[in-house]
């Protein structure tokens, strides 16, 4: 049974750097995408960022710049290192995996796993 948890949401201050981890159990990361979304209270859940098995990264254009996504094969973890991070960035943020690596990483309907989500809170 495949299982993804996130970790190391918290609450920082403005222009602070969080590093989240998303631990992959019940299956060796090979050929998969990961997937990063969030949703704020009263939102959609919203893209994020995304690694497939070639690592290439795709990031929404509010991620570009400030947030960076990598894979560590030999942990079975992705990360997404998050830097001046601003109050807009509050929200749950859920990890995600996509079984057959499809061509739209931005899209959430293509991911057939989800982890619960970690709870990142940005204070002004």
């Amino acid at each position: 049974q495949v299982e993804l948890k996130e970790s190391g949401g918290g609450l920082v201050l403005a222009g602070a750097s969080l590093r989240l981890s998303c631990t992959i159990s019940g299956r060796t990361l090979n050929w998969e995408t990961v997937g990063w979304f969030r949703q704020a209270s009263g939102k959609k859940r919203e893209f994020v960022s995304a690694v497939n098995f070639r690592e290439d990264t795709y990031y929404s254009d509010f991620a570009k710049g400030r947030f960076t996504i990598f894979r560590d094969s030999a942990k079975n973890t992705v990360y997404l290192q998050m830097n001046s991070l601003r109050p807009e960035d509050t929200a749950v943020y859920y990890c995600s995996m996509d079984l057959e690596a499809s061509n739209w990483p931005e899209n959430e309907r293509t991911y057939d796993h989800w982890g619960r989500g970690t709870q990142v809170t940005v204070s002004s």
